[in-house]
């Protein structure tokens, strides 16, 4: 996949004529996207669609401007573009990719009543897999951690006697967030009932949560998992757990946190950051919030 790169780089530099900044440029974006695919690919050809657009969210969480993400994703149209006349790939994916908007944007935090119709849906079987799904869902609602950090979670990482759990974020900053009864409980049940089973004969395995092969579950592997079950709950396909992020944060505060809280609980390094979320809680009270979400008192 790099010797592509590269053939596209060369491209760039001799049949465009393009600076070398600009060749720096390029060859930034597209080895920081390789380096997001990691070893889930192992050719251009099976990157869809849906990779870009979990890539442009991916780095939209990391805090990057709109605009740096706009200017990634042209990059990513470049390339791709070029892949499909030189015959590598069979499709480009970017061919039908809405451009981001340049400007700060948040993406729709989901109602506290739908957050409830999310949580309901793997409640409604008792496998393994559900049991699973639905610590997994509590838990991304009850901490607002990212998708990297909910993933690199190990076992160890939780402390169920005193309802919280211990994430490493961005910048390897580590910090402690409390976790609700509600969310504690549903981590007890996968654990009890539910992990053992899908980890089958491999019992060192770390990760708190695991695919249905037994290994440490992948940020596909969970954007697929809130997808399936926004969709049983009637949310439409375009869910992200990045979504529930910020439905979390903005609960948080509609329910009496300040900011300076809510910071700490999402591991923003600048409380600018957190700011944008005084945009879609103005007007609440917190009456109506605690009637509605009882988890969060």
């Amino acid at each position: 996949m790099q010797q592509a790169v590269k053939s596209f780089l060369d491209h760039l530099a001799v049949e465009k004529g393009y600076s070398p900044n600009t060749l720096a440029a390029y060859h930034n974006d597209l080895n920081q996207f390789l380096r997001y695919l990691q070893r889930d690919y192992d050719s251009w050809d099976k990157v869809r669609k849906d990779v870009i657009v979990h890539y442009m969210l991916h780095l939209q969480e990391r805090g990057y401007a709109s605009s740096t993400v706009a200017r990634k994703v042209a990059s990513l149209r470049s390339f791709f573009h070029f892949m499909e006349a030189e015959g590598r790939v069979r499709s480009d994916p970017t061919a039908t990719l809405e451009s981001p908007r340049v400007g700060r944007h948040l993406p729709r935090a989901l109602s506290p009543e739908e957050m409830e119709r999310l949580l309901a849906q793997p409640a409604k079987q008792d496998t393994p897999k559900a049991l699973r799904d639905r610590a997994i869902l509590e838990l991304m609602y009850a901490t607002g951690m990212r998708v990297s950090e909910l993933v690199s979670l190990n076992r160890d990482n939780v402390d169920l006697q005193r309802g919280s759990v211990r994430c490493m974020g961005k910048g390897s900053r580590e910090r402690i967030i409390p976790v609700h009864a509600q969310a504690v409980h549903a981590l007890e049940q996968y654990l009890e009932r539910g992990r053992a089973k899908i980890a089958g004969k491999d019992k060192d395995e770390k990760a708190l949560f695991l695919n249905m092969r037994g290994g440490r579950l992948t940020r596909q592997g969970l954007w697929l998992i809130v997808q399936q079950y926004a969709e049983a709950a009637g949310l439409g396909t375009d869910i992200t757990p990045h979504i529930l992020r910020h439905s979390f944060a903005t609960h948080v505060l509609a329910g009496g946190l300040n900011l300076r809280q809510v910071q700490e609980l999402l591991g923003h390094r600048s409380i600018s950051t957190t700011q944008v979320y005084t945009r879609v809680t103005s007007g609440r009270r917190r009456e109506a919030f605690d009637r509605a979400h009882p988890r969060a008192k």
